[in-house]
């Protein structure tokens, strides 16, 4: 059978799919209502609870029908390497009924995860989820790019026009609006995580353009996302962003080429470090990296000096298994290395670590650090072992769970149900399409009748 048969043998007549062959939609549906996170939550919960209805009418019977065996393992073992240090830093948190309620719920995680690992366990929905995704990312950086040229997003826009009308109110209060230096985009002037957001999903979109229109559409696609995300303006998802270009772009163009779209790149960032305010201020604070002064570093990171000393101090007061998973600002007063200096990002105290590695050893200890990287350790032993073809299917979310959690740079809050959730949903459709479930060509189904 040549390759483009067995690429379309899914859609045979004959050979069985899956039982949730709804899943992929259910997956794109949470991901394109990031912008309302009620909704989205919503949407998980009745994810999970549809995962868990169908698991028990079956009995869990034909469970290698949705996942092979192997996929379902890993896909629990990287929940659990995440669940379980929150639980075991729950007893010594600050506030410790909070710490045990938030980890209780965050159990609604798992049948979702099996959920959304189905949804690419099979080619169709491989093309469905990751096809979406790369839709959807792309339609937030054209809407982006608008409201770049016009100040206006025209699909949070759109939102902030529904919210109204059904509750009376805005998404976002007048003083946030005023208060906005970045491009926003759909997720709106409350909530600026666009270009971090777009970071993350960035490989879907670069991988279905070099898929569909070769090296030009790469190209194309690079240029278009990074614009938006150079404007998102935070320097954590441009990190983040390089990462994608340097692992998606050798493979397609070349070390030459692809030095030739970081030269394309170098000269838009100085472009629009001459032209875009929000753009040249970071630039300019970033550079302040290189005095030797203590404070010009800090300034340079926005005061996350003050708030990793203030992780460390944590870490060293509770070792073992941390203040408690989202407990960090209830326990940065006793640890702020500058108690009576006004705070880089103006007041109250800091909410989580900005770093993943401390935002783990400060809120969850050693014992939360060690559960990650046995996590870590049991996905780069499945890529390890997996063969070429495994490792092409899942390569985009590989890719995109690998550099979201890259520990050289800065992060929004694991912990957080947000950054949390597309952290777990990234881990799920890594190990859902890396095992995926071996499928029956037709001429096999065909033998078997």
């Amino acid at each position: 059978m040549t390759n483009a048969a067995v690429a379309d043998a899914d859609l045979a007549p004959g050979v069985p799919r899956s039982g949730w062959h709804w899943a992929p939609y259910w997956v794109l549906a949470f991901v394109a209502l990031w912008p309302a996170p009620g909704i989205a939550e919503g949407v998980l919960v009745l994810g999970a609870l549809a995962a868990i209805i169908k698991l028990l009418v079956t009995r869990f019977r034909g469970g290698t029908e949705l996942l092979s065996g192997p996929a379902w393992a890993l896909t629990s073992a990287l929940f659990f390497a995440y669940w379980l240090p929150q639980l075991f830093s729950a007893f010594d948190a600050v506030d410790t009924r909070h710490a045990f309620y938030k980890t209780a719920t965050a159990l609604r995680y798992l049948p979702f995860l099996w959920l959304v690992a189905s949804a690419v366990a099979d080619r169709r929905g491989r093309r469905i989820t990751f096809g979406g995704l790369a839709i959807i990312a792309g339609v937030w950086t054209l809407d982006a790019l608008l409201q770049a040229l016009s100040g206006t997003s025209p699909l949070f826009w759109g939102l902030d026009a529904l919210k109204q009308a059904i509750e009376h109110r805005p998404m976002c209060s007048a003083e946030e609006i005023a208060a906005v230096d970045r491009l926003s985009g759909i997720l709106g002037p409350c909530n600026l995580k666009l270009g971090i957001v777009l970071a993350s999903l960035s490989p879907f979109a670069l991988y279905v353009a070099g898929r569909r229109f070769g090296s030009v559409g790469w190209i194309i696609a690079v240029a278009l996302v990074g614009m938006v995300i150079l404007l998102g303006g935070a320097r954590a998802s441009w990190i983040t962003y390089a990462l994608v270009l340097v692992f998606s772009g050798w493979r397609l163009l070349g070390w030459k080429k692809l030095a030739g779209v970081f030269a394309f790149g170098a000269v838009l960032l100085l472009v629009l470090t001459l032209t875009v305010p929000q753009v040249r201020e970071r630039v300019e604070r970033t550079s302040q990296a290189l005095t030797a002064d203590e404070s010009g570093l800090d300034d340079a990171l926005s005061g996350r000096g003050r708030i990793w000393g203030a992780a460390l101090c944590m870490a060293r007061e509770h070792p073992v298994n941390g203040v408690g998973a989202r407990s960090f600002r209830e326990a940065f007063p006793a640890c702020d290395p500058e108690p009576d200096e006004i705070p880089a990002w103006g007041s109250g105290p800091a909410f989580h670590a900005h770093q993943i590695v401390l935002e783990i050893l400060s809120e969850t200890g050693l014992l939360g650090l060690l559960l990650w990287l046995s996590g870590a350790a049991l996905a780069w032993r499945a890529w390890r072992y997996a063969d070429a073809d495994a490792r092409d299917r899942a390569r985009p979310a590989m890719l995109a769970l690998a550099v979201t959690v890259f520990p050289f740079n800065t992060h929004l809050a694991f912990y957080s149900t947000f950054w949390g959730g597309l952290t777990l949903l990234l881990a799920a459709l890594f190990a859902g399409s890396l095992l995926a479930r071996r499928e029956k060509l037709p001429a096999e189904v065909a033998a078997a009748e």
